[in-house]
């Protein structure tokens, strides 16, 4: 969607951040399609409206037999999709497409989509079609760091983002990237010393508890065990988790069980055997 111009500046500053001339890029092959038709599937006039590969598309592949890459990006996909991102059957049509790009010429595809609001205030990033995550092989997440004050929402460093695993069919799926804007890129945020660690432990655990503390206010209970309940993930879930992880909010969950400030008892109506173990506060006398 950007023109040549600002695709040579956006470059130019990747380069400097790494400390390259721009002629030790010669592998980067850019096309812009600025005021162009992108799209790279056409919509069949038969009832079902299957996608066919247009010529665009056909371009590309021809492009690839040549320069043989290793990652194709594709930004963004409200240019280049025809179809209804909610329709299952195209969805998974059109992923196939690029899944038979990267496998005929053995590299990466790179899509790029925005996510609809419920996948931002769920934290996972989704919009349309269930078929876009399941179709894939991987999925990131980049979001805001925000955090709740009263009833608004604060981002504290417009430039501060975190870079989130949310599948990954061959590895971890709660590992995550901070990163910040900087002179025209992302990079990759520095790791902390000491009382860096102090400071993030000590937000998780402000967290975890003033989580709690929503969940038993609206007669909802969590555990501690990886299950139905599993208090790191709902907590992340709700999207107020500050930017942390499950793992995050695990580990803060560990040290708030160490430190006497949270326990687990039995819970809910009946006789204990139907009771279940939930997360509460210790009361101190």
């Amino acid at each position: 969607e950007d023109d040549r111009p600002e695709l040579h500046r956006r470059v130019d500053a990747v380069a400097n951040s790494l400390g390259l001339d721009l002629s030790q890029l010669g592998d980067l092959h850019l096309r812009s399609l600025a005021g162009e038709d992108a799209l790279l599937a056409t919509l069949s006039r038969s009832r079902d409206g299957t996608l066919c590969p247009s010529s665009l598309f056909e371009e590309i592949k021809r492009y690839a037999i040549e320069i043989e890459p290793v990652l194709i990006v594709l930004d963004t996909l409200a240019d280049l999709y025809p179809g209804d991102e909610n329709n299952r059957m195209q969805t998974r049509q059109f992923i196939r497409m690029l899944s038979e790009l990267a496998i005929e010429h053995s590299c990466a595809v790179l899509l790029l989509a925005h996510p609809s609001q419920s996948g931002i205030t769920s934290d996972r990033g989704t919009a349309g079609s269930t078929a876009w995550n399941n179709s894939v092989r991987s999925r990131l997440f980049m979001k805001r760091v925000t955090r709740q004050d009263g009833h608004s929402t604060v981002e504290d460093d417009p430039d501060s983002r975190i870079l989130a695993v949310r599948k990954s069919n061959y590895g971890r799926t709660d590992h995550q990237l901070r990163i910040f804007y900087k002179a025209g890129v992302f990079v990759v945020e520095a790791q902390g010393g000491h009382l860096d660690r102090v400071a993030h432990n000590a937000k998780a655990e402000r967290v975890f508890l003033s989580l709690l503390d929503d969940f038993l206010a609206q007669g909802r209970t969590v555990k501690s065990v990886r299950a139905s309940g599993y208090a790191p993930k709902a907590f992340v879930e709700t999207g107020r988790a500050e930017g942390l992880s499950k793992s995050d909010l695990h580990a803060a969950m560990e040290r708030l069980f160490a430190k006497g400030e949270i326990v687990e008892e039995l819970g809910g109506s009946g006789p204990p055997s139907r009771q279940s173990k939930r997360i509460v506060r210790k009361k101190h006398s």
